[in-house]
């Protein structure tokens, strides 16, 4: 499954291998006696202690904490509480836009209606934190169905990019997007602000600054629910979207002073701040392949430990798929036409990286930016053709019981993932360079790499994770 030319490796330690692994991957295993006809006991605990061995970069470190300088509250116990309980809040949203929202089964409500949208509802706690609610299991309904599949958030706080185009560099700041895209939470910032002044504010201060200015409505006016966000308007060119309480909207929030406005944005921030304290908490944790590479035998069973094989050798999956999250961190172009989703929907001609990246260098919540509190220097110096349609690799643990997988959430299955890669990915029908070629496996190849995927499932979070904090509830 890996590309051509060699990945770079960088970030931090949880998404390399060191040189030395690599090379001893890269001269291959032959554990004959794992296939038909070998009759060496001795040569196969060698050749799976040798493999063993090899595969120790990818194991799972359960007491690993990120570390997010661009964050202050990372790590603050009150901050995780205070995103637990936002986490699961849809008092923030605004109103829905899509008709698809009619009530029915796997929608949030119906459309018109504010308050329906919550992390939650797309992250599915009991669905390992993907969406696992919305209709077809692939693309997201919240307030419009989204472009692309909603990914993990298991040990997602590790990666150096977020989105899977790479369009944030930290957690805080992605959620920023989420709240006030009108395709997700469709709110907007002066909206969220006086929320949190109005149900948050002892938790808030607590962490961040006095919320006292906010009482005044005149400087901060309170939008109703049902104004908050965006509004389409069909025009003969096409939809347009009139927003009010964020920047450019020609109302509330641009009425205000610059020190006002300074003030609600800040909010938004540390609001994204905590949610990102929260969601650093949840991971998959250790798998019967870690307790394999730490040498219990029994815990991979031979269809299990060739699929690790092939995973490090012949499929060279391990290329991009490295470290103890199983990803780079980096982007790559797999040579994917997208297909028709969710009935209706085909994402084409999306170009990836190459336009999510130079969008980050300017975004006012980068990193580099005035309201982090220190850069993570994740950013690239340089943006290549190499980024043109390409998506973050995504980590493989917790992965097998997702509804969908890849970007576009086209593959149902872990065999069709598996096919697809096999087969060098599409030929035509995606901007960029494919990276891939045809690897050639035959069928019991890859049902040994889906078993060994299927072995990276972990526990999950802990229960205390899968609901609000207990003893608290929203007011």
């Amino acid at each position: 499954m890996g590309p051509t030319n060699e990945p770079t490796q960088t970030g931090p330690r949880w998404f390399t291998q060191s040189p030395a692994q690599l090379l001893i991957v890269s001269a291959g295993f032959s554990l004959a006696t794992c296939a038909p006809g070998a009759n060496d006991d001795n040569n196969e605990s060698r050749e799976v202690a040798q493999l063993r061995q090899a595969l120790q970069g990818l194991r799972y470190d359960e007491e690993a904490l990120p570390n997010d300088p661009s964050n202050r509250v990372a790590n603050n116990e009150r901050a995780v509480v205070l995103g637990q309980r936002l986490f699961f809040d849809p008092s923030l949203s605004g109103p829905l836009i899509e008709g698809d929202n009619d009530g029915s089964d796997g929608t949030l409500g119906k459309q018109g209606e504010p308050g329906k949208v919550s992390c939650a509802s797309c992250h599915v706690p009991q669905g390992e934190f993907v969406d696992t609610r919305s209709p077809h299991g692939q693309i997201s309904l919240a307030s419009m169905w989204t472009r692309r599949r909603t990914p993990s958030l298991l040990d997602v706080a590790f990666s150096p990019f977020f989105n899977w185009d790479g369009r944030h560099d930290s957690l805080w700041s992605q959620a920023t997007g989420v709240i006030e895209s009108h395709v997700e939470f469709n709110s907007g910032r002066l909206f969220v602000a006086t929320q949190i002044a109005e149900q948050y504010r002892a938790d808030y201060e607590d962490l961040f600054s006095d919320l006292a200015a906010l009482e005044n409505e005149t400087r901060f006016p309170r939008l109703p629910p049902e104004e908050a966000g965006c509004k389409e308007i069909v025009r003969s060119t096409g939809p347009e979207y009139v927003c009010r309480g964020k920047p450019g909207d020609g109302a509330e929030y641009d009425d205000m002073t610059s020190d006002d406005q300074r003030l609600t944005t800040e909010i938004l921030v540390n609001v994204g701040k905590s949610l990102a304290a929260y969601v650093s908490q949840l991971r998959c944790g250790p798998s019967r392949f870690d307790s394999w590479l730490d040498g219990d035998e029994l815990a991979l069973n031979g269809s299990e430990v060739r699929g690790a094989q092939l995973f490090a050798g012949d499929a060279d999956c391990i290329a991009c798929h490295s470290g103890p999250l199983l990803t780079d961190g980096q982007f790559h172009n797999v040579g994917l036409a997208p297909a028709t989703v969710a009935v209706a929907f085909t994402d084409l001609n999306d170009r990836g990286a190459a336009e999510a990246l130079p969008l980050l260098e300017n975004d006012e919540f980068n990193t580099q930016g005035v309201f982090s509190d220190g850069e993570r220097a994740e950013i690239p110096a340089e943006l290549g053709p190499e980024l043109e349609g390409a998506f973050r690799t995504p980590g493989l643990r917790c992965l097998s019981e997702q509804p969908s997988f890849m970007h576009t959430g086209q593959f149902k299955s872990l065999t069709s993932v598996l096919t697809f890669f096999n087969e060098g990915g599409h030929f035509v029908g995606y901007p960029g360079e494919n990276e891939l070629t045809p690897l050639g496996l035959n069928e019991q190849q890859l049902s040994d790499l889906a078993a060994f995927l299927r072995s990276l499932d972990g526990p999950g979070p802990d229960a205390r994770w899968l609901e609000p904090p207990q003893g608290i509830e929203h007011e």
